[in-house]
């Protein structure tokens, strides 16, 4: 259905003349006959009736009336939907309770006249592509894989550096150290289920089980955190790592302990990655609010994989 014709219907309607409608259109009293008659040939029924006084509605024409106007009010919504500066902001998270994600609350918390999509895509080479489609506008990601660099029309920066702890069950052997090195966890067995060959993730655990020789499993199925959290709770060989920023909440029988991991500290990086052509306004807006917010990277006494993305 031609939304011109259904908007001319809606005009005559609301004017009661042809002529008057085409003036309130801007086109000639012409155009709007053969927009109104292409109208009912398409539905099938007289919309008008002539009189001296203009056009009155048929009962057909009465009926499609309130239709005519919600089809309108629809287009509308669809085309402020992704017009620039009226639609949300659509950002992309890898998970909903890690540190990142504690970025974009930030910056809602900060700026709240901004409306907000929050999207969790599966990995860096599938926000790429979405970066790149428009179905997003930003992106928080880790590391990109060796050997395989940003496209040159996505610009990254540095937004965070989050450290990892060691999360261990009351009869780890560990369980009562107030910190641990990076030493010390050799030999012991760290369980992270999930981790999915040729994601920025793997790449980053296989960098970390090369340089300190830690031994870090990845078998079984990945149940979420409540079955992660089960299973560390009851098992005293297996320990995991989690993010010091990761919001979790756990059982008090469980007795889980979150232990600092020091000499050096591990921390994995997350960057904001975006297209250089994205024209969205609120977007200077959310790299402004993490440029200010964010801290230093590459500290001293802390490790990354030599290979993440641009500093």
């Amino acid at each position: 259905m031609d939304l011109e014709a259904v908007r001319t219907f809606a005009a005559v309607a609301e004017a009661g003349q042809f002529q008057r409608a085409a003036v309130d259109l801007a086109v000639t009293q012409q155009a709007v006959s053969k927009r109104v008659a292409a109208l009912e040939r398409d539905l099938g029924v007289r919309l008008f009736t002539r009189t001296p006084r203009g056009a009155e509605l048929t009962i057909d024409g009465q009926a499609f009336l309130p239709h005519a106007r919600e089809l309108l009010r629809a287009a509308e919504r669809a085309a402020a939907s992704v017009r620039t500066g009226h639609r949300p902001l659509r950002v992309d998270v890898i998970n909903s309770r890690g540190a990142a994600s504690g970025l974009l609350r930030g910056f809602h918390r900060t700026h709240p006249e901004i409306d907000l999509d929050v999207v969790m895509l599966f990995d860096v080479e599938a926000a790429v592509a979405a970066l790149r489609s428009g179905a997003i506008d930003a992106s928080f990601r880790a590391v990109a894989a060796p050997g395989r660099p940003l496209p040159e029309d996505i610009a990254s920066v540095r937004v965070l550096d989050e450290a990892l702890q060691l999360l261990t069950g009351p009869a780890h052997a560990l369980a009562g150290a107030g910190s641990v090195t990076v030493a010390e966890l050799a030999g012991h067995r760290i369980w992270m289920p999930g981790i999915v060959p040729g994601t920025e993730w793997a790449a980053y655990y296989d960098d970390l089980v090369a340089a300190f020789g830690l031994t870090i499993e990845a078998t079984g199925p990945n149940f979420g955190s409540d079955a992660l959290l089960d299973t560390i709770a009851d098992t005293p060989a297996l320990a995991t790592f989690m993010s010091e920023q990761t919001r979790l909440v756990w059982p008090a029988g469980h007795g889980l302990r979150r232990i600092p991991v020091t000499d050096p500290t591990l921390v994995y990086p997350h960057s904001l990655l975006w297209h250089r052509d994205n024209p969205h306004p609120a977007l200077a807006t959310l790299r402004a609010h993490l440029a200010a917010s964010a801290a230093g990277h590459g500290a001293p006494g802390t490790w990354t994989p030599d290979w993440v993305l641009p500093r």
